[in-house]
């Protein structure tokens, strides 16, 4: 595993633990009015946002993971640059926007992820955190995607994809990320099992 993909996926471990806040600035000039569905934020906290955003692909470590909980606890005036940014080149940039929209829990937001132009092929990281991000907002139509990512060699992407499995439905089959390979797999089938019986059931029952 590369120190640059560690590094981020231990960011997104680490922003389900800490929290963040929103300070005032000084008043700037006002913004024009837009036609986003999502509540518009006052211009001090557009122009917070917008510097926020800025600097988000020149953080690291903790100061990364308190921009993450920014974000989120910025709420939904946020949503527009945050669901800009999910696209973003970069997927530490893209992983980190994700990483905030699943942390807010507002349902509102699966249709907008959903229909986001996602680049083909997409990023291993981007696409176990967009599964999570889905996940943790209510849609379980990636959930496969996360079964696949519990095989994964990294031990943080089996890690975060075993705990938004086992946040969202409660089973952990005996999965451990740090077990042998052999365990793992095992664990892994359980897994995917469970999800063939489920599949036509409930929400399940309407994915794709």
């Amino acid at each position: 595993m590369s120190f640059q993909r560690s590094k981020i996926l231990g960011v997104f471990v680490l922003s389900a633990c800490l929290g963040g806040c929103v300070t005032s600035t000084t008043e700037r000039t006002p913004r024009q009015v837009s036609d986003s569905p999502w509540l518009e934020p006052s211009p001090v906290l557009a122009d917070q946002i917008d510097d926020q955003a800025k600097r988000l692909p020149w953080t690291h470590g903790v100061e990364r993971v308190e921009m993450i909980a920014w974000f989120s606890r910025a709420g939904e005036p946020a949503y527009g640059k945050l669901l800009q940014l999910a696209c973003d080149p970069s997927p530490d940039v893209a992983g980190s926007a994700l990483a905030a929209l699943g942390a807010t829990g507002d349902k509102r937001l699966v249709e907008p992820l959903r229909d986001l132009p996602w680049p083909k092929p997409l990023d291993p990281m981007i696409e176990f955190e967009r599964a999570r991000t889905l996940t943790r907002l209510g849609d379980w139509s990636e959930v496969r995607v996360l079964i696949r990512g519990l095989s994964s060699s990294e031990v943080l992407t089996r890690t975060l994809c075993a705990q938004a499995l086992n946040d969202a439905t409660g089973e952990k089959f005996g999965y451990d990320p740090h077990a042998n390979e052999l365990e793992r797999e095992a664990a892994a089938k359980k897994w995917s099992e469970w999800l063939s019986r489920r599949e036509g059931e409930g929400i399940l029952a309407k994915n794709p």
